[in-house]
């Protein structure tokens, strides 16, 4: 059903520069992202407009200059930095005589080599699915032709008409495929949220060294590579943290700027565990020169995905390629970590990291000293339960005495949960 070129393919790129910031992209970008889905470029293709055209995107002198440089490099794809409409790619794709291909198409086609997962590999076809529906004529004029031959001549469904039938039931049962996974994935999400395992997220531009760091933190063999997208699926890890307990870690998909609304709603199963996190690790590679963009970059996708109200505490990583640059953590006025400079790939600051985020999960925690009579054994049981006791042990008239620490949360719902006063029992400084 793909009409998807082969890694190895020998490509045309082609990059505009407009006025407009909103619609830059970055070469550098789009090279990595070819690099990533294993295509050669062998030229480059630059200019500048105010605005697209409408027929090729850029002007007709430019098309014809890529066109020639199509014919001349013996190319077979041309890869656009850029969003085209299926009219534009069509146009082209005439003009040039070889498969043209945009910036969603090329982020589509490294998703579906990267999909590893069950639910991975119905995403990725959930998006492409979406991407192609528009794109289906492709220029071949055999789709707009009713079928023929013996006992299908007559008037009836054309070719196309086929496909999209075809096209549209296959949506279907994809979404059907996704809608049970979330549910599952629900479920366990619940289950951790009875446990009290709070879930910390690892979120940030793609190739910024998240699944390095969850390696480093975890202990995992995460597969990881220097090219964008390299973790497609989430990665989900049990950690052990001071005064916290256990806790969820999750390796989630990088973020890109301009990143296709297609694969943010076909990823919005994977992309929950980022939406129901206690708190966001935002990695961020510091040696980039461009790391102020990319943070604002991840934080339009955290807004997009409603997940910009959820606490972060920024990883500042790759100190190792960096002058004058040690391990510490910053803090706000109050004295709370804001900041953890390491470097995931050398293991320098994971210690800072992993005291940071106790203390920021632990910032609302309390801490109460209660002496509970035996009539009221019954508590006893409720907090083990919750996996809550620091310390235990019994005074001299008999009474327990125990040492809880809990999210405030939790104590507020004990309180109404309990059919005693809770706070009669505590234990006044």
């Amino acid at each position: 059903m793909f009409d998807r070129y082969e890694a190895g393919e020998q490509a045309v790129l082609v990059h505009v520069d407009f006025a407009d910031e909103n619609s830059k992209e970055d070469l550098l970008e789009l090279q990595l992202l070819v690099s990533s889905a294993g295509v050669n470029a062998i030229d480059v293709i630059t200019g500048s407009r105010q605005a697209p055209q409408a027929r090729y995107f850029v002007g007709s002198g430019k098309a014809e200059e890529i066109a020639n440089a199509v014919k001349a490099q013996q190319a077979d794809v041309v890869i656009f930095n850029h969003s085209l409409s299926p009219s534009q790619e069509r146009n082209l794709e005439q003009l040039c005589q070889c498969r043209v291909l945009d910036r969603t198409g090329l982020i589509l086609d490294i998703f579906a080599q990267r999909a590893r997962t069950h639910e991975g590999k119905l995403q990725v076809e959930l998006a492409q699915l979406r991407h192609i529906s528009t794109r289906l004529i492709r220029g071949w004029t055999h789709l707009d032709k009713q079928k023929g031959g013996i006992g299908l001549r007559g008037p009836g469904e054309s070719q196309l008409e086929t496909d999209r039938r075809l096209l549209r039931a296959r949506l279907k049962a994809i979404q059907r495929r996704l809608d049970k996974v979330q549910k599952q994935r629900e479920q366990g999400r619940r289950s951790r949220i009875r446990a009290e395992i709070p879930t910390v997220s690892l979120v940030g531009y793609t190739n910024a060294g998240k699944s390095t760091l969850f390696n480093s933190m975890t202990e995992s063999a995460v597969y990881v590579a220097d090219q964008l997208f390299a973790t497609l699926d989430p990665t989900l890890r049990k950690i052990q943290l001071q005064d916290v307990g256990s806790a969820i870690l999750a390796d989630t998909v990088g973020f890109i700027r301009h990143l296709p609304h297609d694969l943010i709603a076909a990823f919005k199963a994977t992309l929950q565990e980022t939406q129901q996190a206690n708190l966001l690790l935002h990695v961020v590679d510091y040696s980039d020169d461009q790391f102020q963009e990319n943070i604002e970059q991840v934080n339009e996708v955290l807004e997009e995905i409603d997940a910009n109200e959820i606490q972060q505490l920024m990883v500042c990583n790759k100190i190792d390629r960096m002058d004058g640059v040690s391990p510490k953590i910053d803090r706000d006025e109050s004295g709370m970590p804001i900041r953890v400079w390491l470097s995931a790939q050398q293991g320098l600051g994971i210690d800072l990291l992993l005291s940071a985020i106790t203390e920021c999960l632990s910032k609302n925690m309390v801490q109460h000293s209660l002496l509970i009579p035996p009539r009221k054994s019954s508590l006893r049981g409720v907090f083990f339960e919750m996996n809550c006791i620091a310390a235990e042990g019994y005074a001299e008239n008999g009474d327990w005495q125990v040492d809880v620490r809990m999210e405030q949360r939790d104590w507020n719902r004990l309180i109404k949960r309990v059919d005693v006063n809770l706070e009669s029992y505590v234990v006044k400084d």
